[in-house]
């Protein structure tokens, strides 16, 4: 039986409660993949593999059904604590060629500095098998324009949830997750 994944979608979501598993329970259905039983994968984006709407994605899916996931996922219960889950997507230019998803949690950091970072890290993985050169010292925006002359790593992006921990001390679940479809 083949198990490769032919499609791919991104979905965010974050969830508060006084029970650390009940605010990751709402971060999965503030994300739209409650229903479903998550098995957490390592960090291969497959050949062939097609990143489709979430929309699309879940109209393709059934409640109780087994779904293969790249999952970031961060919770505080400190008032006031910036937290972020981040997942970043690195696909080749060569349909053939497999790319790479990162995953990345952090606190104090924003947004866009954490999907930044997911972003650098699944393309710094593709960039090393594919053979691009670049220093690994040079800041992200520097090697995002040695990745694109390349013309090896046809596409990155990312996906990133953030929020700030409840006045209250109530826990608060942030995650971001690449759902794959058989």
């Amino acid at each position: 039986m083949e198990m490769v994944p032919k499609k791919v979608f991104l979905t965010k979501g974050v969830g508060k409660d006084r029970e650390k598993l009940t605010s990751f329970e709402r971060s999965l259905r503030n994300a739209g993949i409650a229903q479903f039983n998550l098995v957490s994968i390592s960090s291969i984006f497959p050949p062939d593999c097609k990143l489709i709407s979430k929309t699309e994605g879940l109209s393709l899916l059934k409640p109780g059904q087994i779904l293969y996931v790249v999952m970031s996922r961060n919770s505080t219960n400190e008032p006031h604590r910036l937290i972020t889950s981040s997942v970043g997507l690195a696909i080749p230019k060569n349909p053939n060629q497999y790319g790479y998803l990162s995953e990345h949690e952090s606190f104090g950091e924003t947004e866009e500095k954490a999907g930044d970072y997911a972003e650098d890290l699944a393309a710094t993985m593709l960039a090393t098998i594919l053979g691009v050169e670049f220093d690994p010292n040079l800041s992200y925006d520097e090697k995002k324009q040695i990745w694109r002359m390349s013309s090896e790593i046809v596409k990155t992006t990312n996906i990133t949830q953030s929020a700030i921990g409840d006045k209250n001390g109530l826990w608060t679940t942030v995650i971001s997750s690449a759902v794959f479809i058989l």
